[in-house]
């Protein structure tokens, strides 16, 4: 008789394991962007919380976050809600107005596309949030200060 399978493990390894090209691609960054940014609202309302009964906690919880690595982990949380979105958006739009024109290059234009789209809106917000962060952190200023 065979063991029962580890149904974490054997999702993982349908996620990884596929190769569904472009629209499986979208599938896990949009679910990993959406995870990412669930997991940021819960610290933040678990920190928030604290401001009125333990302040001293959340003025630790602040030096933290001003610390580079959740900085640069901001960065990608800016990323995240960008892509989410427009994702969103995407999928929203097929489903509702154009499930007539859906085919496979269609799919793969969109997902392009959207990946374009969510850079070209993060990269303004990455640069002044890593502009920050290098004079805040490192003391390094950056276009005469």
């Amino acid at each position: 008789m065979a063991a029962p399978s580890n149904p974490i493990r054997t999702t993982a390894e349908g996620y990884i394991g596929y190769r569904g090209r472009e629209g499986h691609y979208a599938f896990l960054l949009h679910r990993l962007t959406g995870l990412g940014t669930l997991l940021f609202l819960i610290i933040h309302i678990l920190d928030t919380s604290t401001v009125y009964f333990f302040p001293s906690l959340y003025e630790h919880a602040i030096d933290i976050y001003r610390s580079t690595p959740f900085m640069l982990g901001e960065i990608a949380l800016v990323f995240s809600v960008i892509y989410h979105g427009v994702n969103g958006l995407r999928i929203a739009a097929v489903d509702l107005w154009m499930e007539k024109r859906w085919t496979i290059k269609a799919q793969q234009m969109g997902v392009r596309g959207t990946l374009a789209i969510s850079i070209l809106l993060w990269l303004p917000a990455a640069a002044l949030m890593l502009k920050s962060m290098l004079e805040h952190n490192f003391g390094i200023v950056l276009f005469g200060g």
